[in-house]
């Protein structure tokens, strides 16, 4: 996440296997490698863990191919992990993350 992520500046909230954070605007932004004004970018991005790094560039190939549009290749993040994002067709954004620091709970069903 972005390099203020340690201020304290978020929220996150567990949804039973789902969890959902809360960022300012410009670091959200910052952290997608886009403007933080209008032009595209309503402010919201949907995020995916990966179990690894190697997975989170697996993915942003599989969405490119796709139709996708890469907007931040994979790379190591100044928060510990590894992310990369796209844009969808719709023009929403995507993040796929590994954080080494989340427990990812496996299902068996």
């Amino acid at each position: 996440m972005p390099t203020d992520y340690e201020k304290g500046d978020h929220a996150v909230f567990s949804l039973s296997s789902v969890k959902m954070a809360l960022y300012p605007r410009h670091l959200l932004a910052s952290d997608a490698t886009v403007s933080p004004g209008g032009g595209g970018f309503s402010g919201i991005t949907i995020a995916h863990n990966t179990r690894s790094p190697e997975e989170v560039n697996a993915i942003l190939a599989q969405a490119q191919q796709a139709g996708a549009k890469i907007v931040k290749e994979g790379q190591e993040a100044d928060w510990g992990g590894y992310s990369g994002y796209f844009s969808d067709p719709d023009g929403h954004l995507w993040e796929i993350a590994h954080n080494p620091f989340l427990e990812l709970k496996v299902d068996d069903s």
